[in-house]
């Protein structure tokens, strides 16, 4: 059951986003192509930069002493935020969007351990 929903929603979407699409240009009319142009560029633009920047960020990450999965995450979220853009549609546009403010938890940096444990006591 749960497959046949998931599988009725990703069928649905395409077409709410034609009817969206239908519903914009006859409000707009032809100012909705360079709005179109504008968020396709915009997403091939974060595509390449993020291909460019993946691994100098893995690079830091791993170098600052945190987990790579962080620097995974976010060039996951970039990616996908880009290919969403580059669909041409106002909801994948926002939910591109949404993907592109949503921080990600700051990495925390590791915990310096120079401490020395031990018993003690005190002479007079």
């Amino acid at each position: 059951m749960r497959l046949l929903l998931i599988l009725a929603i990703l069928l649905a979407f395409p077409f709410f986003e034609l009817y969206l699409l239908a519903r914009l240009a006859g409000v707009y009319g032809w100012w909705l192509a360079p709005y179109l142009l504008f968020t396709a560029t915009a997403g091939w633009l974060i595509i390449k930069e993020e291909r460019l920047a993946v691994f100098g960020r893995l690079f830091h990450i791993v170098q600052s002493g945190h987990h790579p999965l962080l620097a995974l995450l976010t060039t996951a979220r970039k990616l996908l935020a880009g290919v969403l853009l580059i669909f041409p549609g106002v909801i994948s546009d926002v939910i591109a969007v949404v993907l592109l403010l949503i921080p990600l938890p700051a990495a925390r940096p590791p915990v310096a351990d120079d401490a020395i444990e031990g018993q003690w006591r005190r002479e007079e």
